[in-house]
């Protein structure tokens, strides 16, 4: 990345806080024993687990060692609390995480196939609606004294809206989750505000308007290039089995996946995005970055739950 780029921000490498924005939720993750029936029960392995794209990723900053404040919602039930008793004892604030009086804590569902491969998934995401422009606004000086914000796309549009509005004008650092197929257009607008973006092969070929073929390296690199080309800094995309692209102004390139037994799939990807912010935060280079970003999303790809609770530097390393 060149020093015009960079300087494009006031300061990517402190020890401020990062600011972490988006969903928080109850996952129910389902893997089937065998071949799914319908319109019956299908045997399967169930696990319930905190996640949220948003409060994975604090939660892996959290254990990485780096300050990080989690701006997010959740019901005025036992689920909200024991989610924030969770999140607090892992280490991040939980100050400004609000609890709505009319939705419940929200939920994600997701069925995976015998193998372990992601089938589908339903969301509740209706509490957000709670994390307004206007709290936004009336937080705004989280987002001027952070090293770098991440938000997912769970937001409401106006809410996302006033994020990069206030990041822009302060030069901090956004770096951003499309979060799925169906939210990934909400970003599209922004890219010329990224640091970093992190989409998987579907929410890339919404994002930079090109085919993006998991197994196909020279697309998957065209359009990593081309979502730089259209103003993100770091652009990665994970592909899942073949690993992961990335692109600069300056360098492209592909690492491949660590060869993993899938236990589950859930909050894979943000475990990578968490340790890519980690990474750069502390000037660790791109290339190295990027392959300790992989072996956090085989750790977690190995092991039940988003999040792998005793996730450390050295354990990643480890994992190379």
């Amino acid at each position: 990345m060149s020093q015009k780029q960079v300087d494009k921000f006031e300061d990517v490498s402190s020890d401020r806080p990062v600011l972490v924005i988006g969903a928080a939720t109850l996952d129910t993750i389902g893997r089937l024993k065998s071949e799914i029936q319908t319109h019956t029960s299908n045997p399967s392995q169930i696990n319930i687990s905190f996640g949220g794209v948003a409060r994975n990723v604090a939660e892996n900053l959290a254990h990485l060692g780096w300050p990080v404040i989690l701006m997010s919602v959740v019901g005025a039930d036992s689920i909200g609390e024991n989610l924030l008793r969770q999140l607090t004892a892992a280490g991040v604030n939980t100050d400004f995480v609000l609890c709505s009086k009319n939705q419940p804590t929200s939920s994600y569902l997701s069925i995976l196939d015998a193998a372990g491969g992601f089938e589908f998934a339903l969301d509740d995401m209706r509490a957000m609606a709670d994390l307004s422009s206007a709290y936004i606004r009336q937080h705004a000086d989280l987002i001027k004294e952070a090293a770098m914000v991440f938000i997912d796309c769970n937001l409401p549009k106006e809410t996302i809206r006033t994020i990069f509005s206030i990041a822009r004008r302060a030069r901090v650092p956004v770096c951003a989750d499309p979060t799925s197929a169906s939210l990934a257009e909400r970003l599209r607008k922004y890219l010329p505000d990224l640091y970093l973006t992190t989409p998987n092969s579907v929410e890339a070929s919404i994002l930079a308007e090109c085919s993006v073929k998991p197994s196909s390296r020279k697309e998957t690199v065209f359009a990593a290039k081309r979502l730089v080309g259209r103003g993100v800094q770091i652009a990665i995309i994970t592909l899942a089995e073949f690993g992961i692209t990335y692109a600069t102004s300056e360098t492209s390139g592909h690492i491949p996946a660590i060869r993993t037994k899938v236990v589950d799939p859930t909050g894979v990807g943000d475990a990578l995005t968490a340790t890519m912010i980690f990474s750069l935060l502390n000037e660790i280079p791109l290339d190295d970055a990027v392959r300790l970003s992989v072996a956090a999303a085989s750790l977690t790809l190995s092991q039940r739950g988003a999040v792998v609770p005793d996730l450390t530097l050295q354990k990643l390393y480890d994992q190379l």
